[in-house]
């Protein structure tokens, strides 16, 4: 194993889902409730913005927001969770292997967050679908980041918690770990926390396992 490729949400946050649909609804009135899921879910506004059809900005603003740095810096840096279990894992192994982010997300979101919390020395590559214009569980964003870090799919773990997700790069070959925020159903390898991640590494990975 060279690689390991890491979701963003629900295993280096904690959030799996994030809390940006809540932290909206929080925000505006009860009255803005159903204009708010129709765009949500009506017009996708976020899967447009995290397919980098539109910007943070551009989001955020037909959201009803008036200024969206100021939301969007708040929502990232006070209703999102680092786990504390990734820097100490990072540091111990992102000499050892090739570190790539697999994250669907919105670019200016994804660039803060690796900022914010000092994350991007850890990483060779970073693909983030709000950059390619390409969503988890496309097999194309797979081929992507195997094409960025060079690297071929035997010689590489995923760890995300979607079982979908999992799947698409298990069919390419790359080995599948499921970080179980969710406490899903998952007959493949699974992991709690970095610490048990780092257990799995220790006794080495294999696809039979």
């Amino acid at each position: 194993m060279r690689t390991i490729l890491f979701d963003m949400y629900g295993v280096i946050l904690k959030e799996s889902k994030g809390n940006f649909i809540p932290y909206t609804f929080d925000y505006f009135s009860d009255q803005e409730r159903e204009r708010l899921i129709r765009q949500f879910r009506d017009e996708q506004l976020f899967t447009k913005a995290g397919s980098g059809l539109i910007s943070s900005d551009d989001f955020l603003l037909q959201l009803g927001f008036t200024d969206p740095q100021h939301h969007m810096k708040n929502y990232l840096e006070n209703y999102l969770t680092l786990d504390n279990g990734f820097i100490p894992f990072a540091e111990k192994y992102y000499n050892e292997f090739r570190f790539v982010l697999v994250s669907n997300d919105v670019s200016e979101w994804s660039a803060y967050i690796t900022e914010f919390y000092n994350l991007n020395k850890y990483f060779r590559e970073k693909i983030v679908s709000g950059d390619i214009k390409c969503r988890k569980p496309d097999i194309r964003i797979f081929n992507y980041a195997l094409e960025q870090s060079k690297s071929i799919p035997q010689e590489c773990i995923f760890i995300d918690n979607s079982v979908e997700n999992l799947a698409m790069a298990e069919s390419l070959g790359i080995i599948p770990v499921l970080f179980n925020r969710d406490n899903v159903a998952y007959e493949g390898l699974t992991v709690n926390s970095f610490e048990e991640l780092e257990q799995l590494i220790i006794k080495g990975i294999r696809l039979s396992e």
